[in-house]
């Protein structure tokens, strides 16, 4: 089923006050949930098929966060070498949370408080907007599959708690679904201020995507061919392990990159990757380069629509 159809309200109302109640229990940092380590990244692009069981402890509510099985593998859309361009507003989000009072102004700018957001969503559910994941658009412009009239895709960077409590339940209230982009160390040492491995599976179990962002967040640019691979790889067998899906789309870190990190996402199978250029139209033969629209924490609703009408 597309991505893009809504799901049951029933559905939807049991994952927002699941999720709101897992937050109110302490679970943004795991109170329930104990972080387990992912494996230590191994410098190879040939990722394991088998994911190895890991002992987390997870509520009878929750999924599991071991798969039993390897990840599931969406099929390659296999190109018919009709050239595509598609207009579609991929929004980009970092923390969903009213910044602290002492947060400097990087922080205060990628910080869009969950009033806000929920505002972004109504406007768009009335203006008919529907959600569609990467995936949907790589169908798009590899092979003609057809997209919603007014599609839009909303991606969050790093993987801050905030967006489990805020962002997640606010996505499924409206019907909603959105991208993940995970930089796996924290969640693996259970740091304070991202999400928990039972978080992402309970997130991914619901329609959302988990994918990579690297292991630590470094600049790839002029690295080692090693060095990306351990930190691409890494990141994405950690997700793998708990969502039970392959992982096929990459997050630049600070939107950094050379033709060296794109061939190694490449030979890694990954199907394409975000950057931080603003634009809205993307391409067929463009799928390393995707350009996104910031939603800053400083956006009015009368700034965020003009920014969706831009044509950049």
């Amino acid at each position: 089923m597309s991505s893009f159809l809504a799901k049951p309200l029933a559905k939807q109302a049991l994952v927002v006050a699941l999720a709101v109640s897992l937050t109110a229990c302490g679970t943004v940092r795991g109170a329930f949930f104990s972080p387990t380590a992912s494996p230590s990244p191994t410098a190879t692009l040939d990722p394991t098929a088998t994911p190895r069981p890991l002992p987390t402890a997870t509520p009878s509510l929750a999924p599991s966060s071991t798969p039993t099985t390897a990840p599931s593998a969406t099929p390659w859309p296999t190109p018919d070498g009709v050239e595509r361009t598609a207009r579609v507003p991929i929004l980009m989000y970092h923390h969903i949370a009213v910044p602290p009072a002492d947060a400097d102004a990087v922080r205060r700018d990628l910080s869009v408080s969950p009033a806000a957001f929920e505002e972004q969503l109504r406007y768009l559910k009335e203006q008919g907007y529907q959600s569609i994941s990467l995936y949907d658009l790589n169908r798009y412009l590899q092979r003609g599959d057809p997209l919603p009239d007014k599609p839009i895709l909303f991606t969050f960077d790093d993987g801050y708690d905030d967006n489990f409590a805020y962002a997640f339940p606010l996505l499924v209230k409206y019907g909603f679904t959105g991208t993940f982009f995970l930089i796996t160390e924290p969640i693996d040492a259970g740091r304070e201020g991202y999400v928990t491995w039972p978080q992402v599976s309970l997130m991914s179990s619901m329609g959302m995507d988990m994918e990579p962002h690297t292991y630590t967040h470094p600049d790839l640019t002029g690295q080692s061919v090693d060095y990306i691979v351990w930190q691409v790889i890494g990141s994405k067998q950690a997700i793998e392990e708990r969502t039970g899906k392959t992982c096929r789309f990459f997050c630049y870190p600070s939107g950094q990159y050379d033709a060296q990190v794109v061939d190694v996402l490449r030979s890694a199978n990954f199907w394409g990757a975000v950057t931080v250029q603003a634009g809205v139209m993307h391409t067929s033969s463009g799928m390393f380069d995707l350009a996104r629209i910031r939603v800053r924490g400083s956006d009015s609703l009368d700034t965020f629509i003009k920014k969706l009408n831009l044509d950049y």
